[in-house]
């Protein structure tokens, strides 16, 4: 049990690092998520700390995210800002002494996401990084398939996950210092897919993008070899459309993980071009309470990781997504990476 939980009522008090979209997003899937409270909002913007807090309920606003990380009553910290600031509010966190939930991608580069997992480790405290998709029901059922041999061996993999942005709505998309583009906004879905579902990290990484006016991707694709000679194909895009559907690729069999992907509701298993098994798994909510209860439950057991999430593997993901960005030719200022 993380140090001064509520042990009568086991419930678990969330503090949110942020107030954009993914904030509020992650805001309203706590409503449905057991024993949870939001307890208190953290911006630059007293006023936009406010507003938030008397939306979703929080009991508590602060004008600056320092303040909300020395609250005394919150047990851990959700972080929803920009990926440039990730592993600086992350560390913030952990050196107030909360668990944290980081939003993906985990970090800007591997070096980063290696400094937060170090200091987490160091602290003895809770850390994970928000990649919602792996907790769905439909998702976990078609990775439950795979495990249980329904379609034998891993072979191929295909996701993608591409939309058409506006510049002017959505700036930091396409904005280098905040760690914009394709890649780390989006493409870290199919990327992080496939390394959990071949349950490797890639040994050899190909691919190409084309890069808008900033600098940053703004369509790719990727092409992972893994260390049984499985192969997976990640394409994104925030300037095209994309059919964001996943294919799990079997010796005997397919998987399909049906559009959209990332938040799935429906796993199909097929064999010989017919569909021999199917799973409808409507989402409670918004689907984001999900991943908030594996954090709670891990809180709960006094666990530092979740199996499923673990830290090592996002590290490792980061190094594959630094890789990608360098054959792509994407680097961002300040990063300190080569």
């Amino acid at each position: 049990m993380i140090p001064g939980m509520r042990e009568a009522c086991r419930t678990v008090h969330w503090g949110i690092v942020g107030t954009g979209a993914i904030a509020r997003a992650f805001a309203e899937g706590l409503r449905q998520a057991r024993g949870a409270v939001l307890w208190a909002v953290g911006s630059r913007s007293a006023e936009k700390a406010r507003r938030f807090a008397e939306t979703f309920g929080a009991r508590r606003a602060y004008g600056s995210y320092a303040e909300l990380a020395a609250d005394p009553d919150v047990d851990v910290l959700y972080i929803a800002t920009p990926h440039a600031l990730h592993m600086e509010h992350t560390l913030m966190g952990l050196d107030a002494g909360k668990a944290v939930l980081c939003e993906k991608p985990f970090a800007l580069n591997a070096v980063q996401a290696d400094q937060m997992v170090r200091r987490a480790r160091e602290r003895k405290l809770f850390l994970m990084e928000a990649m919602w998709t792996r907790f769905l029901p439909a998702v976990r059922t078609a990775r439950d398939w795979l495990r249980a041999g329904r379609i034998g061996a891993l072979r191929m993999a295909q996701a993608d996950f591409g939309f058409r942005a506006d510049p002017e709505d959505e700036p930091k998309l396409l904005d280098p210092a905040l760690g914009g583009g394709a890649l780390l906004d989006v493409g870290c879905y199919p990327v992080s897919l496939a390394c959990w579902m071949f349950g490797a990290e890639p040994v050899d990484v190909a691919g190409c993008a084309v890069l808008g006016p900033s600098g940053v991707d703004e369509w790719g694709a990727a092409v992972l070899r893994f260390p049984d000679g499985g192969i997976a194909q990640a394409a994104c895009a925030i300037r095209a459309e994309t059919p964001q559907e996943a294919v799990l690729i079997g010796e005997s069999g397919v998987i399909r993980l049906k559009a959209p992907f990332w938040r799935c509701e429906r796993v199909t298993l097929e064999r010989d071009g017919r569909v021999e098994d199917e799973a409808h798994l409507s989402l409670t909510g918004n689907g984001y309470h999900y991943e908030a209860e594996a954090v709670m439950d891990c809180l709960r057991a006094g666990r530092l990781e979740h199996p499923d999430m673990p830290l090592d593997e996002s590290v490792a993901i980061m190094r594959t997504l630094d890789r990608i960005r360098r054959l792509w030719g994407v680097r961002y200022p300040g990063e300190g990476i080569p």
